[in-house]
């Protein structure tokens, strides 16, 4: 698969959910892939990407985003409390604020910095012991918490188990954002982004299915 058969599949599914073309923020999920794979799609115009880890993005982008302006960049794995300036200083979004210790922290950088990425929520739609996310029935008291904090909330973000068919989980992701008045929904991958933009999708995480097999 290419950047531009991902590309013809996501507006597809956008004319057939009738959204609008564009509407729906292609993420080009970079983790883990060579510099090469990164560079080529770069250079055939994507320039929103995700990474999972604060590390591998700082000595990964720099040199990119000279070369490369208008650069986006999206943290959507698990971010420790001690990585927290760094990420805010490089990315433009974090899709996985999962617990209120990390919100606390996030408010008080804020201050220091003077400035904040546009915040997801992560909600654990399966409860999976194994995966990070707040769970459904505590993911209102961390949405409201972040919106205490003066904190720019975006929307809400899931990763469905790997097991299940993912539609009801991007159906519940979709209804706790519209009953916390939220327009952001970050769901689907390379396997289901289709079905994610079909349910209400604003971002879609793929890989994969743009880079090939990932390298670790």
């Amino acid at each position: 698969m290419t950047l531009s058969a991902i590309t013809e599949r996501l507006r597809a599914a956008e004319l057939r959910a009738g959204r609008a073309p564009g509407s729906v923020t292609l993420i080009a999920v970079s983790k883990v892939q060579p510099p090469e794979k990164v560079e080529a799609v770069l250079s055939e115009g994507q320039r929103v990407f995700g990474e999972n880890r604060v590390q591998e993005a700082q000595g990964r982008w720099p040199p990119f985003q000279d070369r490369f302006p208008g650069v986006s960049l999206h943290l959507i794995g698990p971010l420790q409390t001690n990585k927290a300036r760094a990420a805010m200083g490089l990315f433009d979004a974090i899709h996985s604020v999962d617990r209120l210790k990390l919100a606390d922290t996030l408010a008080r950088l804020a201050d220091d910095l003077g400035r904040c990425p546009d915040l997801f929520v992560q909600v654990n739609t399966g409860a999976e012991p194994q995966k990070a996310g707040a769970l459904p029935d505590e993911a209102e008291a961390l949405v409201t918490r972040v919106r205490d904090l003066g904190l720019p909330l975006a929307g809400l973000m899931c990763i469905p188990p790997a097991d299940q068919d993912p539609a009801p989980h991007f159906r519940l992701l979709a209804a706790l954002a519209a009953r916390n008045g939220l327009e952001g929904l970050s769901m689907g991958m390379s396997d289901d982004f289709e079905t994610a933009v079909a349910l209400g999708a604003t971002h879609v995480r793929v890989g994969s299915a743009i880079f090939g097999s990932r390298a670790g």
